[in-house]
């Protein structure tokens, strides 16, 4: 079969993959480190744009159908005392502005006024959302403790379900999904809303689902020690990777093709929340086969058990490439060894041969033998 065929049945169920996932460990994990590392970089500068939901603010939106410039309407902020607004033009004839929050002054109507008069449009063609500090800073408490909550949860039941060094590897690519995620957010400039807490919280359960599946074709290939002690820890678990492996992706790129079409045809807020469950779909598939196995197999094979096995295996190796790479002088010289005695051996039967030729051979007899007796 050729390649092309063989990835083809591989695709539809038909064949097994043969990748070796675990013995390039550190392969994905130098990946997976990098994009971290830069993520976390990205964190401290230029940092994430968090949204007035969470920071506090005001965000007026209006529609511009006249043209006029970001000078002109930085210049009637100035002019109402908020010479720190932020003014951003969304497509070709709306804008955008970000400023403080205009609390209780009551200054926010004066400013939509100006804003009016300069647009050239109604005042109720303007909205204006405004979320003090304090809301701001409730929510971000609110949406932390949310995910500590739910990482809590999933520790316990992995921990109870499979046990703890399971977990840990679960815990460990939950973290490298919302790691690489914010990442994303960072250098893609996109403003961190409540709904990306949502689609992260999602997409913590979607990531579960895909390691639990793995970890539950693991635990029943691992239960045969004959299987782990010929093919090691290590062995066991790539073969079980490639067993899940189609099914996995298949199942990631079905939950991934109604997302981009939000990502594509959506609202403003539906694009919020499928820009973040498309990365997290895309990591966390990643960090089920790539990160969670891994991490089990680095655990795992500490244990003095299977530190044995893998020695013993490691053993029987060595003595197989050694038997089978044997010294040609040594053949030679056994076989060689093997020429007298053959010979010796043939001299001896002739000899044996002419002693028996020299006396007479006995005739047999031809008496019958006896009847055995019947017992009375």
């Amino acid at each position: 079969m050729s390649r092309l065929g063989h990835a083809a049945a591989v695709f539809r169920g038909h064949a097994q993959p043969r990748f070796r996932i675990i013995e390039r460990r550190r392969v994905w994990f130098a990946i997976s480190g990098v994009l971290i590392a830069i993520s976390i970089v990205g964190l401290f500068w230029p940092g994430l744009n968090l949204s007035i939901d969470f920071e506090g603010g005001a965000l007026i939106t209006a529609s511009n159908p006249n043209g006029v410039s970001v000078d002109e309407v930085e210049q009637v902020l100035a002019d109402a005392g908020r010479p720190d607004a932020e003014v951003q033009e969304i497509g070709a004839d709306d804008v955008s502005i970000r400023t403080d929050s205009f609390g209780s002054e009551g200054g926010g109507q004066e400013v939509i006024a100006s804003l009016a008069d300069t647009l050239g449009i109604a005042e109720r063609e303007i909205t204006l959302e405004d979320v003090g500090p304090t809301w701001g800073a409730e929510i971000s408490r609110k949406a932390l403790t949310g995910m500590l909550v739910v990482l809590a949860a999933i520790t316990i039941y992995i921990t109870l379900r499979f046990e703890w060094k399971m977990a840990l590897g679960a815990i460990a690519a939950l973290f490298h999904d919302v790691a690489i995620t914010a990442g994303v957010y960072v250098f893609t400039g996109r403003p961190v809303t409540p709904e990306t807490v949502i689609a992260v919280l999602t997409i913590f359960g979607f990531s579960l689902y895909d390691t639990v599946v793995i970890y539950d074709r693991i635990k029943e290939n691992t239960a045969s020690m004959a299987a782990v002690g010929k093919e090691g820890y290590d062995g066991v678990v790539n073969r079980s990777m490639n067993e899940v492996l189609m099914r996995s992706i298949n199942t990631s790129i079905v939950v991934l093709l109604p997302i981009l079409s939000l990502l594509l045809f959506g609202g403003e807020t539906l694009k919020d929340f499928a820009f973040a469950m498309f990365i997290g779909t895309l990591t966390g598939a990643y960090s089920s086969i790539f990160i969670a196995a891994p991490i089990l197999v680095v655990l795992k094979e500490r244990e003095p058990r299977y530190r044995q096995l893998r020695e013993r295996s490691a053993a029987r190796r060595v003595a197989v490439a050694a038997a089978g790479t044997a010294p040609a002088g040594e053949a030679a010289v056994d076989g060689a060894e093997a020429t007298p005695k053959a010979v010796s051996g043939s001299s001896s039967k002739g000899a044996a041969g002419t002693r028996s030729g020299g006396a007479k051979a006995r005739p047999r007899s031809k008496r019958k033998p006896p009847s055995k007796r019947k017992r009375r």
